[in-house]
């Protein structure tokens, strides 16, 4: 029986975190599934998912905890198992506009308010290319639920765009 970890790793970064973790995962027998890497100021975040021996699981989720007494804050969780899939579309937001604060707080607030789920997210702060002030970026993958009326949530996101004086974009993936 195969079991599936999920884990989380952040470090102050330097050379040699990933080898640390794929060398314990890979030292219990654990396939290296899928990961998302990052540097942000000045710390290495990730989170990872490996598939190993469920017998030898709770082991590798030891090694991987151990691996704080190198200066890595790590956690490792069972991924849970679902009865069905989550029914709906997936879509991609998208979110540019003069940075300040509370900008996903509020789109947020609007997809939860309409039962979106979040799957996936990345943003980042960059200078305009013309003027160069700050703007903010986003671009999420979501999960619209079937009994979401689009036109409903398309209207309380191009509400709370124009209040924060962004634009946002809402598609299905292709």
């Amino acid at each position: 029986m195969i079991a599936t970890l999920v884990m989380t790793v952040m470090s102050p970064d330097r050379p040699g975190l990933v080898e640390q973790v794929a060398g314990t995962v890979a030292s219990h027998g654990g396939n290296w599934l899928e990961s998302r890497m990052c540097r942000l100021g000045g710390q290495f975040a990730g989170i990872i998912r490996v598939e190993v021996d469920a017998a030898k699981a709770a082991a590798l989720s030891d090694a991987v905890r151990a691996l704080e007494a190198q200066g890595m804050a790590v956690t490792a969780k069972s991924e849970e198992e679902t009865a069905a899939a989550a029914q709906g579309t997936l879509g991609i937001l998208e979110l540019v506009g003069n940075d300040r604060p509370g900008i996903l707080l509020q789109i947020s607030r609007v997809l939860a308010s309409h039962k979106v789920n979040v799957e996936e997210l990345s943003s980042e702060r960059v200078s305009a290319p013309m003027d160069g002030t700050m703007l903010f970026q986003a671009k999420a993958r979501v999960l619209v639920p079937a009994s979401v009326v689009m036109p409903a949530l398309r209207a309380d996101l191009e509400r709370i765009a124009s209040d924060l004086m962004v634009d946002v974009k809402l598609h299905p993936v292709a």
